[in-house]
């Protein structure tokens, strides 16, 4: 592995820096590096929701998280909506704002089979994702690349998203709940429908820009 780098001299990814840094990360929220003075003392400690005991513990933790992360969602689709010129991806916005709050709606049937709360938790990944895509939205620069730079954004979300559904579906699957199978499913096919629809709209649109 090369000095300065995560990865080794193929160019892969070397796993044993990457959970070096999840350590160290770690380490610095709680306030504890093993051998020093402070051991012990926790100068930011993290909040735990509730322990990790059992998968449906695992599995309403990020259903929350995915409520969260969805109701945050519907409230940024209409301003990158306005801010696309695109009217291909304008419409893209607009269509999956609609679907968003159906994804809400399929999470919140899904916490009442399951006998749980949706809420009680703020997704801090979809945070920072809207912030990004909102600082986009008012950097100045030429409306075409503005709206490929609204596509980048977009597709990280649903990236997150189709993540997230993917694990719950496999979770609600192993416990042997298939009604939350059958019903949050259908909402990790519309995620992965989405990116496909971004890309096929970025695709589109970069044979013009890339020629300028």
């Amino acid at each position: 592995m090369r000095r300065g780098t995560l990865h080794d001299a193929t160019g892969r990814m070397d796993g044993r820096s990457v959970y070096g840094l999840v350590f160290q990360w770690v380490a610095t929220q709680i306030g504890v590096w093993p051998g020093s003075c402070n051991q012990g003392m926790k100068s930011n400690p993290i909040q735990v929701m509730s322990k990790l005991t059992t998968l449906e513990v695992l599995l309403t933790q990020e259903i929350k998280d995915l409520y969260s992360a969805e109701t945050q969602l519907v409230k940024a689709l209409p301003k990158m909506a306005k801010a696309a010129t695109n009217p291909q991806l304008k419409k893209g916005f607009e269509d999956h704002l609609v679907q968003t709050e159906v994804h809400v709606q399929r999470l919140e049937q899904a916490a009442e089979i399951l006998g749980i709360s949706p809420r009680g938790k703020s997704c801090k990944a979809m945070l920072g994702l809207v912030e990004e895509g909102s600082e986009v939205i008012h950097e100045d620069g030429a409306p075409e690349i503005k709206d490929l730079a609204l596509i980048a954004a977009a597709q990280r979300v649903e990236h997150y998203e189709i993540a997230g559904y993917g694990c719950v579906v496999a979770f609600a699957e192993a416990l042997g709940h298939k009604d939350v199978v059958k019903l949050l499913d259908l909402t990790l096919q519309e995620e992965g429908d989405t990116d496909k629809a971004l890309t096929k709209i970025s695709c589109a649109a970069l044979p013009q820009v890339a020629a300028r």
